[in-house]
């Protein structure tokens, strides 16, 4: 039995059926649960692209739905929520940065490397140092850009879209930040630097 049929036939269509079939338009609103669900993995890809350490990723990522849950009412039905995601993320990543930079500042400490499997793990841990390197030269804009198309594969309009810029400019940033990398990868005589 569908679940808007009761036991005596009588048919009782949900409100959104109902406004669909009354001409209301009744926009589709994504709950915390439901982009954390879809979206989890693209924002703790994010953080750790846009420079958080690993061992604080998992909770610049929670900090992230934390304000998602307290500002959903300001998701627009309109907009894409990743979008509305990127520029949260965006944010939250700036700020702990600052306050790692700070405490850094403070104590004259560097984060600890974490420790795994010695053989894979070590080249995995060298190949990641030098994305990261390559990545902490570039600036914010060009750095958002080239996170989002070349290591998450947003699409360029939507990528334009995220950082709020035209596209020609976005393209503009990613070319020149691809230029950078390649160059600090790869070094001046064009030799990876591993």
């Amino acid at each position: 039995m569908a679940p808007w049929m009761t036991p005596d036939s009588t048919r009782v269509l949900p409100g959104a059926a109902v406004s669909a079939l009354c001409g209301e338009a009744t926009p589709v609103r994504n709950t915390p649960r439901q982009l954390f669900e879809a979206h989890a993995g693209f924002v703790l890809r994010l953080v750790r692209h846009l420079g958080v350490h690993d061992g604080d990723a998992e909770d610049v990522t929670q900090e992230v739905f934390m304000i998602v849950h307290r500002r959903i009412a300001d998701l627009n039905a309109d907009s894409s929520a990743r979008s509305w995601l990127f520029g949260i993320v965006r944010r939250v990543v700036a700020n702990h940065l600052r306050k790692v930079q700070r405490r850094r500042e403070h104590t004259g400490s560097e984060p600890c490397a974490e420790h795994t499997d010695p053989a894979d793990a070590l080249q995995l841990a060298r190949d990641r140092a030098l994305l990261q390197r390559a990545l902490d030269r570039l600036d914010a804009d060009k750095r958002a850009v080239f996170v989002l198309f070349e290591l998450e594969g947003v699409a360029m309009h939507e990528v334009a879209a995220m950082v709020d810029c035209p596209l020609h400019t976005a393209y503009s940033r990613l070319y020149a930040a691809r230029a950078l990398v390649q160059r600090h990868v790869l070094g001046p005589r064009g030799r990876s630097q591993r």
